[in-house]
């Protein structure tokens, strides 16, 4: 089971090892021929860069020799050498950049289609501006180890096992003195690559809850203006963006630490070696060019070593990062589907609540639903009223199946919801929500939402019976103009007609209207309510309305009090019960009249 995303600074200081790299794996898989192609330019280069020294100690070694004809071959060969190298770095840059891209592309992919298949739910764990940190932010850290660290690192692996070997060949009394010095390194490499791997997972949370931060404060940036929050919202979000600059800062000072012991040991080891050959070569030992090679080679090595160090601090944070998309990619949803999946019926509309019961995983101790049953036929107009936290959004939420109930059960046409695939059964609902939807798209796509096949002319004439089309067509590009990221260009009432003609445009058998007029004026509210009793003929349609003029001509009233129905009947038998229903229609038509006198 996937761990919840963590969020205390205690659990912040937890990760895994760099063998969570090894969920990139699968991702990798379908790329062999490019990975293939990439090791081995990789291993040139590496063949190439430990040839070189040979090269030159032939050189040195012969430079007094009077052979000017030998000499040239050397360097000839030495130039040949170098091209090589070139092409075959070039070829391994292109190569494995190449496949960091594509990979990282995919794990976008897939992370975005676990994640818009995700239950509310999951997110009541997680903020959405965690999640978009996590897919942009962590994916550049995989791409700079695939596309450049993984590469670099194996080569210097290569470099390093080859320098070594070439080292005993030409003097294993030096190499063995080099050796030496080899557990000096490794000891702060492991020790201190331990705290470098903490601080990294704990520099990529606060980075996240940064993000997170600013996605819910500019989203809503209207609100925090009209309190005057500007000073308040600022204060929070420098607090978590020092808070990821004061792990970031801890995190590079550990690895400049572990970098200066390191090159200091290399390289003390190094000089040491050469004052020794030096003492060989004057002694008659080993050749000046033997000498010369070993050098190149120690250096080599050393270099290798130290690059080494340098990556395995770039791994610790790509382990980190892997660790945090994988959590997203084994996410479990709290609503899961049917293993064999029932085909979803053409819907006739027939909705069942048998003994439903639900409680929101944020409020366990208070029963939204409590032991709801009622069945409404196909084509009914069923109108759900009642007060502020009822019941009623719920009902629609639960026939959406954004959440499954804790007892009982939902029925389409008989079928459970749960014995069949979320999106089946969804094509056969229309919604038009409270706080209507609007894509950073023109307003003809945001209709077109509803059904993507639909054609130019089918958007307009949906437009038309939802009472948008006046108002589209006075756009600056008409049904062609941007309306804005969450449609900031219109009003609250021309975002509400467009969500409408959206639900006309599908063309759905059932049909939920959860306060689809609350944001209407009068006028338009006349307008769109003929639009929907247009498009409810014929449909089940679940009307969630405060105002009681909206309900009046529905077949049937539930009166939602408490989770519970306590009553229903039709709009005259529930005013004559005087219960309930009846005080609502009192207080709604008495401040109609003080406001129509006014």
């Amino acid at each position: 089971m996937a761990r919840s995303p963590k969020t205390s600074d205690e659990e912040r200081a937890g990760s895994r090892d760099i063998g969570a790299l090894r969920a990139l794996w699968p991702f990798l898989v379908p790329y062999k021929g490019i990975m293939t192609l990439a090791v081995a330019a990789l291993v040139l280069t590496a063949c190439v860069s430990l040839v070189l020294p040979l090269a030159v100690r032939r050189v040195v070694d012969n430079f007094e020799v009077d052979a000017g004809a030998l000499l040239d071959r050397y360097f000839v060969a030495a130039l040949a050498i170098a091209a090589l190298l070139a092409l075959g770095t070039a070829a391994r840059y292109y190569l494995v950049t190449r496949l960091g891209e594509r990979v990282v592309t995919d794990i976008r992919k897939a992370v975005f289609a676990r994640m818009v298949a995700m239950s509310p739910a999951f997110y009541e764990r997680i903020m959405t501006g965690e999640v978009l940190s996590r897919i942009t932010t962590d994916t550049t850290l995989i791409l700079s180890v695939i596309g450049s660290s993984a590469s670099v690192a194996l080569r210097n692996l290569l470099i390093l096992v080859g320098g070594l070997v070439l080292l005993l060949l030409t003097s294993a009394k030096l190499t063995g003195l080099v050796l030496l010095i080899v557990p000096a390194i490794i000891v702060p490499i492991v020790v201190l690559g331990r705290r470098l791997r903490v601080l990294s997972r704990q520099n990529q949370d606060w980075i996240a809850a940064s993000s997170g931060n600013a996605s819910e404060t500019l989203l809503s940036v209207q609100t925090v203006q009209a309190y005057s929050h500007e000073a308040r919202s600022r204060a929070r979000f420098d607090e978590v963006t020092e808070k990821s600059f004061a792990a970031a800062r801890q995190r590079i000072g550990t690895r400049a630490v572990m970098t200066a012991i390191v090159i200091f040991l290399i390289f003390a080891g190094i000089v040491g070696v050469l004052w020794i050959g030096a003492r060989d070569v004057n002694a008659g030992a080993m050749t000046v060019g033997a000498l010369v090679q070993f050098v190149i080679y120690a250096v080599m090595v050393a270099g290798a070593v130290g690059a080494l160090t340098e990556i395995w601090g770039e791994l610790q944070r790509a382990a980190g990062a892997t660790e945090r998309l994988v959590e997203l990619l084994n996410a479990e949803d709290s609503l899961r589907e049917p293993g064999a999946p029932r085909l979803a019926p053409q819907a006739r509309g027939e909705i069942t609540f048998e003994d439903v019961s639900f409680s929101y995983p944020s409020r366990p101790d208070v029963s939204a639903l409590d032991h709801v049953g009622v069945t409404i036929r196909p084509g009914e107009t069923v109108a759900l009223v009642g007060p502020s936290g009822a019941g009623k959004t719920t009902m629609i939420q639960l026939l959406l199946r954004f959440w499954d109930p804790a007892t009982g059960r939902v029925l389409l046409d008989g079928i459970d919801l749960r014995d069949m695939a979320r999106p089946d059964f969804r094509r056969q609902m229309a919604l038009v929500p409270q706080d209507p939807v609007i894509f950073a798209d023109t307003a003809r796509e945001n209709i077109r939402f509803g059904r993507p096949d639909a054609s130019d002319a089918e958007v307009e004439a949906a437009a038309r019976a939802a009472a948008a089309h006046d108002f589209l067509m006075a756009l600056p590009q008409g049904y062609d103009s941007q309306v804005g990221e969450r449609g900031v260009m219109l009003s609250g009432g021309q975002k509400q007609r467009i969500a409408i003609a959206r639900a006309i445009l599908r063309d759905a058998p059932v049909l939920l209207l959860d306060e689809a007029t609350s944001a209407l004026d009068a006028e338009s509210e006349r307008l769109v309510q003929r639009a929907v009793d247009r498009l409810a003929r014929g449909r089940t349609t679940l009307i969630v309305a405060h105002r009681l003029a909206t309900v009046k001509k529905a077949d049937r009233i539930l009166v939602f009090d408490g989770g519970r129905i306590v009553a229903q009947g039709s709009h005259d038998d529930l005013v004559a019960e005087d219960g309930l229903y009846a005080r609502l229609a009192r207080l709604q038509f008495t401040d109609g009249m003080v406001q129509a006198a006014e």
